[in-house]
């Protein structure tokens, strides 16, 4: 874990030897605290709307997890409701860690906002995320913008260093048990802890997850899922 003013030869090193990058500081205060002012207002907006926003997993893991009856509020596409947030996925010092990973080119899939709320926030059991949107050569990353604190009692990002040298692992999208609770256990999983501004990277092969959260404040993060420009799904 490092700040954004590691050499840049550092950070993609570090991502290719660990499958993942902690940016500190990345956002200000200020800019965070605007970001926090559009996510709650995004919030409002699509649980006023009265369509499903929560994005439960199921499975036997995730009952082993106690995550029956919990809530981990989403959406897609932050940057389609808020103009602020559009402009965060352009920020100097988000795309400086982006480009040195992937390269000039860095093509956007989607963002997702996950927020999990105080006490009754859902965990996500181990997986990889290859399986929803392969590309061919591999380079899908996310980052994972901090808008809040995130402990590992809130449910922060919990990941396996170097996972992401096993390579695709086949049934490892996290519905059904397998490789992904017999070698990835949660409990063993090295917590992401991060304060609000703070980015996560981490390629798509890197087996992570998240355990429940039990604290008493909201997790809130915005996921950024992005891949090299000469790369295809």
């Amino acid at each position: 874990m490092a700040s954004i003013a590691t050499p840049k030869s550092d950070i993609a090193a570090r991502f290719q030897e660990d499958g993942y990058y902690v940016a500190r500081g990345v956002f200000s205060p200020s800019e965070v605290a605007e970001l926090e002012s559009e996510f709650d207002r995004i919030v409002r907006q699509i649980t006023g709307a009265g369509e499903e926003t929560n994005a439960r997993w199921g499975g036997a893991e995730m009952e082993r997890l106690g995550a029956v009856g919990k809530i981990v509020t989403h959406t897609h596409n932050v940057q389609q409701f808020s103009a602020v947030w559009l402009r965060a996925l352009l920020h100097p010092g988000f795309l400086a860690v982006a480009t040195e990973i992937l390269g000039p080119d860095v093509v956007l899939h989607h963002s997702k906002l996950f927020q999990k709320p105080a006490e009754n926030g859902a965990p996500f059991p181990m997986h990889q995320d290859w399986s929803y949107f392969p590309t061919v050569r591999d380079t899908m990353m996310a980052g994972i913008i901090h808008v809040s604190a995130a402990t590992d009692a809130m449910g922060c990002l919990r990941v396996y260093p170097g996972s992401h040298k096993r390579g695709r692992i086949e049934n490892s999208n996290g519905t059904k048990d397998g490789v992904m609770t017999t070698d990835y256990p949660i409990v063993g999983a090295t917590p992401m802890e991060c304060a609000p501004g703070d980015v996560v990277f981490f390629h798509y092969l890197t087996v992570h997850g998240s355990m429940p959260n039990t604290s008493d404040a909201t997790r809130k993060t915005v996921l950024v899922q992005m891949l090299a420009g000469d790369d295809r799904v």
